[in-house]
Order: structure tokens, then C-alpha cells, then sequence
């Protein structure tokens, strides 16, 4: 009828296209996760690698050695340097709003819950590592299998994801 207002209300007329909503939260974590990569890549990745350290950790003559050690270094610091390259290229896409960031997202959280999973498991087997970290190691995959329940059907089934990237 005439004069009646319509009913069929786009999307973006709801409000819903945009950085805005939830995306929010994903963009200030996704700022928190980089930071959190690239501190961990000055305070303990790069230290970790100089010979006083490494020794330390790798030389079987140390009291500290175990032969896991060089090889979870050399892990831990392949993953914060490819991820933060990662979170920096999720970023770029994520403001010129790339089709393509959705999948990104679901590949980071997936990729970060083994990545953490993998790790804790192999530190738990070394001695010294499970005295420093105790109980609190496997928190982290916690937490990590915790984003992914919460982010990966987000940026699946959203309808602000969907209409928001689109290039």
C-alpha cells in the first residue's frame, strides 16, 4: 500500500556493513597479537639465539640440556616471525576489507590453537621447561581453543562479515 514504510531493510541500512560491531574486538586483538609476537620476538627469541644461551640449553656438557631445547627455539622463533608477518598482512586486508580476510582469520586461529598445542606438547617434555611453566603451559591452548570456538563460526556465519568484505 501506498504511504507504508517498507519492511525489507538492507543490511547496511541495519547498520551492519563496516569495521564496526564485533570486528572491533578482532581488530584490537589482532593489534595485541602482533605486539605480543614481535615482544616475544626481541625478549626471548632473538636472546635465546645468542651462544651464552644457546649453549646453555643445547651443549649436552650444561645442566640445563636437553636435545629438544634447539629445536623448540628454532620453532618458537619460525612462529613469531611468520606470524607476525601474518597478523601485519591480515591487517593491510582487513582495512581494504579483501574477501579474502575471513579465510585468513579461520586459518590464524586454527594455525595458532596447533601451533600452541604442538609447542606445549614438546615443552612438556623437558624437565625444566614443565618447572617454569607448571600447570599454566596448557592454559595458553585453552584460551587458544577458546578464540577458535568463538571467532572461527563468527567469521563464518556473520552476516557483518559477509557484507563487510566484499573486495
Amino acid at each position: 500500500m501506498r504511504g507504508e514504510p517498507s519492511l525489507n531493510y538492507s543490511s547496511s541500512a541495519l547498520g551492519l556493513q563496516g569495521l564496526g560491531g564485533w570486528l572491533v574486538v578482532v581488530q584490537v586483538a589482532l593489534y595485541i597479537t602482533g605486539i605480543q609476537m614481535l615482544l616475544g620476538l626481541v625478549t626471548s627469541s632473538i636472546p635465546n639465539f645468542t651462544t651464552e644461551v644457546w649453549s646453555v640449553l643445547t651443549s649436552p656438557e650444561s645442566e640445563y640440556y636437553h636435545p629438544m631445547w634447539s629445536n623448540i627455539l628454532v620453532f618458537e622463533a619460525i612462529y613469531n616471525v611468520f606470524f607476525l608477518a601474518f597478523v601485519i598482512y591480515i591487517l593491510v586486508l582487513f582495512y581494504q576489507k579483501k574477501s579474502i580476510v575471513p579465510r585468513l582469520i579461520i586459518v590464524f586461529y586454527s594455525l595458532s590453537l596447533l601451533f600452541l598445542f604442538f609447542n606445549q606438547l614438546m615443552l612438556s617434555q623437558i624437565p625444566l621447561a614443565q618447572e617454569l611453566l607448571g600447570e599454566g603451559g596448557f592454559r595458553h591452548v585453552g584460551r587458544a581453543l577458546l578464540a577458535c570456538a568463538i571467532w572461527i563460526p563468527y567469521f563464518l556465519r556473520s552476516e557483518r562479515v559477509r557484507i563487510t568484505f566484499v573486495r
